[in-house]
Parts: structure tokens; C-alpha cells; sequence
């Protein structure tokens, strides 16, 4: 009688650990979701704020004319382009900004009034757009991690969420926005 009472205390004890284990990983799981979320927020808002900062320094008439066309378009594609088509769109942009603004005319947008302004502003901009991608690309690859496993995958632990992709784009900065 003694071992069955055991054996009986041993199985409740192990049910209760998994049970705890699978509610921890559920929880985890959810977390990531929440944090991949939060990242991709920040990520779009510091897009946006990029390129904003580029429409501006694209109508303040400190860049020459063919220049101040050709960011100001690729702004406006980035900022009006659909899910699918965003990173191709965010990464015109990037390349955009780096033909632009070679060291020569962020040199000359220095001599400018309110050049140093629009150049910090943009700078600004990008660096934060690296760290927010970093950040998204980062959150996207622990959730990845934990919905690999497969006490998630049998168990469903995820439920319907769809997985998240990281978002892949060209975001280096002009070089002479970087110095």
C-alpha cells in the first residue's frame, strides 16, 4: 500500500511539473509574440520618421533639384508601400539616401542654414532604423527559436499565430551621414 501511495505521489508531483513547464512555455511563447510586436511598432515608426526626414531635406531646396527628386520619390514609395512590397521599397530609399548624399554634399549641406539641422535629423533617423530592425530581426529569432520546439510544435502551444518574419533590408547609412 505504501509504494502505491508513492507511486500515485510521484505521478501527481511529475503532471504537476509538466503542466507547470507547458503553461511556463506557453507564457514564454506569448511574451515573444508580444515583444515581436512591440519591435515591428518601433520599427514602422522609425521608418516612417526616416522617411520624413528625407521628405523634408528633399523640400527644403538645400539639395540640388535632381537629388531632392529622386529621395523625395523614394520617400514617398517607402512611406505608401504595401507589406509586401516594404523592404524592396525601404531599401530604394536606402540606396537613394547613399547616392544623394555623398560627402561632397553633405559637405555643402553644412554651409547651408539649416543644413546641419536636416543632416542630424536624417542621421538620427537611420541609425535609429538600424537599431529598430536589429531589435525586430532579433525578437523575430527567439520566437523561431521556442516555436521550433517540438513540445511547442505536437502540443500547438503557438495556437494559430502565424510566425514571424524578420524584415530583411538594405538600412547602411550614406557614409558621410555615419561619420
Amino acid at each position: 500500500m505504501p509504494d502505491a501511495v508513492a507511486l500515485v505521489v510521484l505521478v501527481v508531483a511529475l503532471l504537476g511539473l509538466l503542466g507547470w513547464y507547458l503553461s511556463w512555455t506557453a507564457t514564454r511563447l506569448d511574451r515573444l509574440h508580444a515583444r515581436v510586436e512591440g519591435a515591428r511598432a518601433a520599427l514602422d515608426a522609425q521608418l516612417v520618421r526616416r522617411a520624413t526626414a528625407t521628405l523634408e531635406l528633399a523640400g527644403s531646396g538645400l539639395l540640388d533639384p535632381a537629388s531632392s527628386v529622386i529621395l523625395a520619390d523614394a520617400a514617398h514609395a517607402a512611406s505608401v508601400a504595401d507589406d509586401e512590397r516594404r523592404e524592396l521599397a525601404e531599401s530604394d530609399l536606402s540606396r537613394s539616401l547613399r547616392a544623394a548624399l555623398e560627402a561632397d554634399a553633405v559637405a555643402a549641406l553644412h554651409d547651408e542654414p539649416g543644413g546641419p539641422e536636416a543632416v542630424r535629423d536624417l542621421a538620427a533617423a537611420t541609425m535609429r532604423v538600424q537599431l529598430a530592425r536589429r531589435f525586430h530581426n532579433e525578437a523575430v529569432r527567439a520566437t523561431g527559436v521556442v516555436r521550433r520546439k517540438r513540445v511547442v510544435r505536437w502540443l500547438r502551444l503557438a495556437g494559430h499565430a502565424p510566425m514571424p518574419m524578420t524584415f530583411e533590408m538594405d538600412d547602411d547609412p550614406p557614409p558621410a551621414l555615419a561619420a
